[in-house]
């Protein structure tokens, strides 16, 4: 297949994670991506450790294919020189704070009266308006605030520290690139652009619809360790092996239930968990902690029980599974070597196949105005 953003031109202001990530969606599925970044430094990410060739490997990963262009958005010209790539450009992403662009010349109203097809997209913590638009925060803070981080809790009753940046991923990158294409499409019946608000904060609520529906329709809000998924049943919890790994139990439904306490040897008067919830999550803990993971694995292998064994990265780039399916095929290059690069939920059909690197820092200056 054709690459279906082909001929796409995006200007990318943003750093760090959630823009770059948005547009190195964009860009895999053919879309020319133009990083605009400060002269001397860069992005941030580009100073980060470990490094991959001179840059880090986070800033690697997540602009392959980029172009780079190195202004400084406050010289008295900059709107100037970047007057033709405003020009051709269909998509812009931004994530400064609100306010930021305009005072440069280079907010929506302005970029829109150069070129009123382009699509805006300014990517956000709590959005272009609103008591919080201004206040400085991070993911943590942004899953802390909506009531996301306070759903999961540790041994102690705290709230974990989330592995996976939600936020900025599932709040900002994917629902940016989502109402980007949306955008696209209603541009080819209107012919016009538009300004996309993407508050990440925002976005985290739809991770939530069980828990908003419970408290809404009944007036019992959840709490960590009580809910179906948040620790408060058997059938969705993590157990300790007797070397000391963990095996994710997660038979919800009856019938991966009872082959669940079939296959371990549960006993039956701790199958029905309705009637003690916790005697039963007690119960399979101990049968649980009875057993290597290696044999877990083994036992449960082919009972339809929904329960695996929970891995490491590195023993997840080595599953087989994912090595079939062909999910670390891309390449990213640099200084003579070449790692996987970023699985992407892109279509394969769509992705670029060439092993490719990232922009030097002004690599491609050429394409400011004089």
């Amino acid at each position: 297949m054709s690459q279906p953003l082909a001929g796409v031109c995006v200007l990318d202001f943003s750093t760090l994670l959630p823009g770059p990530l948005a547009t190195l969606l964009l860009a895999e599925a053919g879309a020319e991506v133009i990083k605009i970044e400060r002269p001397g430094k860069g992005d941030e990410m580009r100073s980060y450790e470990p490094k991959f060739g001179p840059a880090s490997v986070n800033f690697a990963l997540l602009n392959r294919g980029k172009r780079s262009v190195a202004i400084d958005l406050k010289a008295p010209d900059a709107v100037e020189r970047l007057q033709p790539l405003i020009a051709r450009a269909d998509v812009v992403v931004e994530q400064f704070r609100p306010g930021v662009m305009d005072r440069l010349g280079l907010g929506y109203a302005a970029m829109a009266a150069i070129n009123p097809r382009i699509v805006y997209c300014a990517i956000t913590g709590y959005g272009q308006g609103g008591p919080k638009a201004q206040v400085a925060a991070h993911d943590l803070n942004y899953q802390a605030e909506s009531g996301l981080l306070g759903l999961a809790a540790g041994a102690d009753g705290a709230p974990v520290v989330p592995s996976a940046l939600i936020a900025d991923i599932a709040g900002g990158s994917y629902p940016a690139m989502i109402n980007i294409l949306l955008a696209l499409r209603e541009r080819d019946a209107s012919g016009r652009g538009c300004k996309l608000d993407i508050a990440m904060a925002d976005n985290l609520f739809t991770f939530m619809y069980w828990a908003l529906g419970n408290g809404l329709a009944t007036g019992k809000w959840p709490h960590p360790g009580g809910e179906l998924v948040t620790g408060g049943s058997p059938r969705y919890q993590i157990y300790r092996t007797e070397d000391g790994r963990f095996l994710a139990a997660a038979p919800l439904e009856q019938k991966f239930w009872e082959n669940f306490c079939d296959a371990i040897g549960l006993a039956p008067e701790w199958s029905d968990d309705a009637i003690d919830a916790r005697g039963t999550r007690a119960a399979v803990a101990r049968i649980v902690a009875a057993r290597t993971a290696a044999q877990w694995r083994a036992a449960l292998a082919g009972k339809d029980v929904c329960c695996t064994v929970v891995a490491s990265v590195e023993e997840a780039l080595a599953d087989a599974h994912f090595q079939a399916r062909g999910l670390f095929a891309q390449r990213l290059a640099a200084a003579g070597r070449a790692i996987t690069a970023l699985p992407l939920p892109v279509d394969p059909a769509f992705r670029r196949d060439a092993a490719l690197g990232y922009p030097a820092l002004g690599e491609h200056n050429d394409l400011l105005g004089d």
